[in-house]
């Protein structure tokens, strides 16, 4: 009965001991399930991106070149008489017209040399016309030899001295005459004067190195420029297919690039600078506002064509390991990467194949982006309106 009894003991106590182990696995399993219990999928957040659209727009195809401003005419303006200067009768920066009085010297004894020879010429002349009706007579004489043939001979040559006489001193009156009108200066050319060089009252002398006043023509006015011998074939063959028109050159300024005019191309020079690999060319441009002004370093734009083309914010061109994408927004503001090929990159818009216009593109935050994300845009960023020149 003793050994009965403690069977039955052990047999109670290990149905204890695997009730408490499964009861133990159970709780640690549900344990384990709470802890690692998977979360709900939540969508992700928006990615918030500057979004911008390609447009086709008619974009004029340039070359670029460094330019400098200069005048269409520089004139020092020096003296032909000497003397003194009495009047100055421009101010300093004033526009002009050709043939304008600019200063005036004592005219004094110009004018009495002048009459001078007027009065010399008048004298010569009555002798002259004497002797002619001297030589009218001998020759009425020499008709029924009244007179000797010698006589009429000297007289002869005595009428033709004379007249010779009469020709030099109308020409020394003339002379005097053009000392006399220049006096008067007057501008050699339409533009602007510099500064005053000399002042009322000093002695001018034709001999003067700095002369009077400097006259730059500045409308029109001119911009030469050189360009890299890399585009010459490209310049070269538009000028000779848009003849007779001259191409167009646009000029814009070194600090913001804004266009400062635009003119017409004048000439290529005719030869490359083999010392610099660069080729000269001059542009005239009309310049009624004086936007342009000598000595002025200027961004020229030769523009060789104008094409019909779809332009992106040259900001939206990403580079990848299979080349140059840019991301694109659909209709339901989802992301996707498009590859394309850029033709052009100029002012800050690139010219891409294989987009549509009105494509929305990625400008700003593509680092963020991923296929198939959600986008959210920040600002809208249109094309600027591309000028045809």
């Amino acid at each position: 009965m003793q050994a009965a009894g403690s069977a039955n003991h052990r047999r109670l106590l290990i149905f204890l001991t695997a009730s408490v182990l499964i009861l133990a696995a159970v709780l640690g399993r549900g344990v384990w399930n709470r802890a690692h219990a998977v979360a709900p999928k939540v969508a992700a957040a928006p990615i918030a991106a500057t979004l911008g659209t390609a447009a086709e727009v008619m974009l004029p195809i340039y070359a670029l070149g460094i330019g400098n401003v200069e005048a269409n005419y520089s004139v020092t303006v020096h003296v032909r008489v000497n003397g003194q200067l009495e009047t100055v009768a421009y101010r300093e920066g004033q526009d002009v017209r050709q043939g304008d009085v600019l200063a005036q010297i004592d005219p004094l004894p110009y004018r009495a040399a002048y009459q001078a020879a007027v009065a010399q010429t008048a004298r010569d002349q009555a002798t002259y016309e004497n002797a002619l009706v001297d030589l009218k007579r001998y020759t009425t004489l020499s008709e029924t030899d009244s007179i000797a043939q010698q006589t009429l001979d000297t007289q002869k040559a005595t009428v033709a001295q004379l007249k010779a006489t009469v020709d030099l001193d109308r020409a020394q009156a003339d002379a005097a005459k053009v000392n006399l009108d220049y006096t008067t200066i007057r501008s050699p050319i339409s533009g602007r004067t510099g500064l005053r060089l000399v002042d009322p009252g000093n002695i001018v002398q034709t001999t003067d190195a700095t002369g009077l006043v400097v006259i730059n023509q500045i409308d029109p006015i001119s911009v030469v420029f050189t360009l890299p011998e890399e585009t010459f074939e490209m310049v070269n063959r538009a000028i000779r297919e848009a003849q007779p028109k001259p191409l167009t050159v646009e000029a814009h300024a070194r600090t913001d690039n804004s266009l400062l005019g635009s003119g017409q191309l004048l000439l290529m020079n005719n030869q490359i600078d083999t010392s610099t690999g660069t080729v000269q060319l001059k542009a005239t441009f009309a310049n009624p506002q004086h936007k342009l002004w000598p000595g002025e370093y200027v961004n020229a734009h030769i523009i060789t064509s104008v094409r019909k083309v779809v332009v992106v914010d040259s900001a939206a061109i990403q580079r990848g390991q299979n080349g140059l994408y840019i991301w694109t927004v659909d209709a339901s503001d989802t992301a996707q990467m498009q590859p394309v090929t850029v033709e052009i990159n100029q002012d800050g818009k690139t010219v891409v194949a294989g987009v549509a216009a009105g494509t929305r593109v990625v400008v700003d935050g593509q680092y963020r982006l991923r296929p198939g994300a959600k986008v959210i845009a920040t600002q809208a960023a249109p094309p600027k309106p591309v000028s045809a020149g």
